[in-house]
């Protein structure tokens, strides 16, 4: 619809003019259990103040048609007031009262109200996901983050249904018509439109409280969980309960402000697009957190994790909200930090900073690299760059900065600043400029300087041991720095306070620290004078403890040591960074990707944490899968593929640890065929590993690795569906039947996702992953379809399901030939950047992305020839 990009400037101007009191919304979902009824109507009364009467201005609203705007008891023409997704509301009065009527549309993408039907029993389900700019999609309203209201919802549903929103209900539900119910619900506080949220269908669920940690708790805080039907046996309220109430406490003690929003509701709902979303009274989540089948101990600390992010929310987002998309850090980077913070200090899981390193830095660091980059304050002109701003810079990157302003500050004096930020900025919208004010009040220091060099360059870091060394004795040692600027060209060294830990091998042949020294690195060389006179150790680890953010390279003895002794080191984040490193290595074509495989073989069998063994596999196989040379990658498949069997049956029975080792041997087999053969056998009961129980999940991964051999027919995988009716299993089978290698299905898949109508959001995810399986020869004559359909896909789509046909289609899987940078795929993706520089930022920014993730794999292969 035209008109949706709303651009910042827009904003400002409209912020500029008017402030919003208070919203009435009014939405008729009765007859959303009709497969034929697209659109419910929707009604939007809006009271807002204008600083210049006279003057014009403009609601969002995405929509089916709109009925009637009624502004200031006149009765607008519709023709000449709505243009495309704007209404445009001419010579406003000093307090002006709008209502506008129309229809608002499901969604099958993920975006705005959302409607899902539950193929294991035909119940029809809704949720609301608005972020950045999806409430327009739901009905008329300012949509911008600075534009706060007071929101008060009225919602008619099937009577069978429950409802929920922000705020409580007030009262019982009314009769309204046959077979449907009137559900009111109280005013908000003041809150972005963003945020704002409706919950709608026969949910089940579960009460609950919080009291606080002493049973004192004042007021009492109410607590719900929702999920589908047919989940609830699977769900486990009571563990998610106790996160729940243990997060309410930490941050009530951390930051000094009491929870503001009243009742504290939590839904996991289907086809979600996110982990989930802080939505105050009522945040949602992806039902993948409701493990139907087994889940490792690494799955619940995430999950917790998640819920321990969206609670920081309330303070850092929905209390306070950034004034424009500019500043998303000031919410993300904070609750990502907190996360992490509040599993390590509130929860039985207490290697939270070991899976923060292993995993949401490796994001950072990936996202960081790219072409895209750009600093953690982002230049945000419009909604669709906002959208594509959801990134691992935004999150990990700038959760992994406050780590270290941490380290530089201290944390008596970071907490100070979040409590004095609260207080001063409560129900209203910030910039940087206020973060750092009250920073620099906190800790006494100007932190004009820091931010700027950390919030305001772009570009990793990357710290070098530079060592001389005579008789094992340092007689020379410094960390070199280099900080070049990808946006700029200009080197932009970063002041580090971190610390070098030695380790060295003990009696029994553990490497352990026998030394950590705190330095300061301010400029592009920091001499490390403490080691002076000392013996060099078997091991020298910058950034022990892991508190500044930076790509590690290691002297040669280290290198050397970690290469052969990786898994000797004791303590997990110490291990757990050396590994982070080495993967670094392998994607910069400074270590071959044999060689991280033999690190990987090494590590693998003696890692004790689950989290990190999952990643250590999964990039093993993408070693294997995309940064191995073709004329070795059969041989290495098979090795790693052995490495895996190995592993699985040497497990402990039962474990999560075995559970991880199937589902890796699982990926494998979509490529290896021995691997396959192994998945064949335990499929069939030919082959069994003690304690291995194939659940649903497990059972659906290995479907799908036979599908892609082609050693899985239809038929079977039609009974397994027929076992399965569930929605996960729907999901599955879609992806195993799009995975079998025959021109026929690719075919069929490639034109349901890239020009159907049919597939919902997870579907077509579904639908691509199994297109983008099998041989090269099956996907090559895509390759230039691919770029002619670019255009029509992302102005026929919205930008949440043509992000997913464009990424997830791009060819992205090639082999080396001749040149890494004269690929023809290269070649291809450059001409259609040449020749559309008028395609939309969002757009061109997947290409640009795709295209380095691509030349990064040709030149690791290319690497891995020499």
């Amino acid at each position: 619809m035209r008109n949706e990009n709303l651009l910042r400037d827009e904003a400002a101007a409209r912020s500029q003019l008017i402030r919003v009191e208070r919203y009435e919304v009014r939405l008729d979902l009765s007859g959303a259990e009709d497969p034929a009824v697209e659109g419910f109507p929707s009604e939007s009364t809006v009271v807002f103040r204008c600083g210049t009467p006279g003057a014009s201005t403009f609601l969002d609203f995405i929509h089916g048609g709109v009925n009637e705007v009624l502004l200031n008891g006149r009765t607008l023409d519709v023709a000449a007031a709505v243009d495309g997704s704007r209404i445009h509301l001419p010579d406003l009065l000093e307090t002006n009262t709008v209502t506008v009527r129309g229809t608002a549309l499901y969604s099958r993408s993920g975006e705005g109200m959302h409607r899902f039907v539950d193929p294991a029993d035909g119940r029809t389900y809704l949720y609301t996901q608005y972020e950045p700019a999806d409430a327009r999609r739901v009905f008329a309203n300012f949509e911008q983050p600075d534009l706060k209201a007071a929101f008060t919802f009225t919602v008619t549903a099937p009577e069978a249904w429950t409802v929920a929103s922000n705020a409580p209900a007030v009262g019982a539900p009314a009769p309204v018509s046959a077979g449907a119910l009137r559900w009111e619900f109280a005013p908000t506080e003041r809150i972005s439109t963003y945020i704002t949220t409706v919950l709608a269908g026969p949910y089940h669920h579960v009460a609950g409280s919080w009291t606080g940690a002493d049973g004192t708790g004042s007021p009492e805080i109410a607590l719900g969980l929702y999920c589908r039907r047919s989940l609830a046996s699977a769900f486990d309220p009571e563990a998610i309960f106790d996160t729940t109430r243990r997060g309410l406490d930490f941050f009530h003690g951390l930051f000094d402000y009491p929870y503001p929003f009243g009742k504290y509701d939590q839904a996991f709902v289907p086809e979600y697009n996110l982990g989930a979303m802080e939505n105050p009274g009522l945040v949602t989540f992806t039902e993948n957190y409701v493990f139907r089948s087994a889940a490792t101990a690494a799955q619940y600390e995430a999950r917790a994790n998640t819920i321990l992010h969206e609670m920081a929310h309330m303070w850092f987002g929905d209390l306070v909200t950034m004034t424009w998309w500019d500043d998303l850090w000031l919410k993300e980077s904070f609750a990502d930090y907190m996360g992490a913070l509040g599993v390590a200090e509130a929860t039985e899981w207490k290697t939270s900073w070991v899976s923060f390193a292993n995993k949401r830095k490796a994001w950072a660091y990936v996202q960081d690299q790219l072409p895209t980059t750009h600093p953690i304050v982002a230049d945000i002109p419009n909604l669709e760059a906002a959208k594509q701003n959801f990134d691992g810079i935004t999150y990990a990157k700038g959760a992994s900065v406050l780590k270290q302003l941490v380290a530089y500050v201290g944390f008596d004096a970071f907490t100070e600043a979040a409590r004095k930020y609260f207080r001063a900025h409560a129900f209203g919208n910030t910039t940087l400029a206020d973060l750092l004010g009250a920073l620099s009040e906190a800790s006494g220091q100007d932190m004009t300087a820091w931010a700027r060099q950390w919030l305001q360059t772009s570009g990793v870091p990357a710290l070098t041991a530079e060592v001389s060394v005579v008789d094992g004795v340092y007689t020379a040692a410094a960390i070199q720095q280099d900080a070049l600027d990808p946006i700029t060209g200009v080197p932009e060294p970063r002041p580090h306070s971190l610390r070098v830990g030695f380790y060295s091998y003990d009696g029994d042949g553990s490497l352990v620290r026998t030394e950590s020294h705190a330095v300061e690195v301010t400029g592009a060389s920091a001499p490390l004078d403490g080691l002076m006179g000392r013996t060099q150790p078997d091991l020298l680890l910058v950034n022990d403890e892991d508190l500044t953010y930076a790509k590690l390279r290691f002297d040669p003895r280290s290198l050397a040591t970690l290469l052969r002794s990786v898994d000797r080191i004791s303590d997990p984040l110490a291990r757990a960074i050396c590994l982070s490193a080495l993967w670094s290595s392998t994607r910069d074509a400074d270590l071959a990707a044999a060689d991280y495989l033999g690190a990987v073989e090494l590590a693998a069998p003696a890692e004790p944490g689950v989290g990190v063994l999952q990643v250590l596999l999964q990039n093993a196989g993408t070693a294997v899968e995309r940064y191995t040379a073709p004329d070795g990658r059969a041989a290495l498949r098979e090795r790693y593929a052995r490495f895996l069997e190995q592993g699985l049956r040497d497990a402990a029975e039962g474990s999560d640890l075995q559970l991880a080792w199937a589902r890796a041997l699982a990926a494998a087999g979509r490529s290896t065929g021995s691997a396959a053969a192994v998945l064949r056998g335990l499929l069939d009961g030919t082959d069994s590993v003690p304690g291995l129980v194939l659940d649903d999940e497990l059972r659906w991964m290995f479907f799908a690795a036979l599908a892609a051999q082609g050693l899985a027919p239809v038929d079977e995988l039609e009974a397994e569906l027929a076992r399965d009716k569930t929605a996960s299993g729907k999901a599955a089978f879609t992806l195993a039947c799009s995975a079998v290698p025959d021109a026929a299905v690719k075919d069929l898949a490639w034109r349901e996702a890239v020009f159907g109508t049919r597939l919902s959001n997870e579907l077509l995810s579904a639908t691509i992953e199994g297109f983008t399986l099998g041989g090269p020869e099956l996907t090559a004559p895509y390759n230039g379809p691919y770029f002619e359909a670019l255009r029509e896909v992302w102005e026929a789509r919205g930008i949440e399901m043509a992000t997913r046909v464009v990424r997830g289609l791009y060819p992205g899987r090639q082999d080396l030939q001749g040149r890494p940078e004269e690929h023809p795929v290269l070649l291809a993706t450059d001409g259609w950047l040449s020749a559309n520089p008028d395609a939309p930022g969002a757009l061109r920014r997947i290409l640009v992305e795709e295209r380095d993730h691509l030349l990064r794999s040709l030149t690791a292969q290319a690497y891995g020839t020499r």
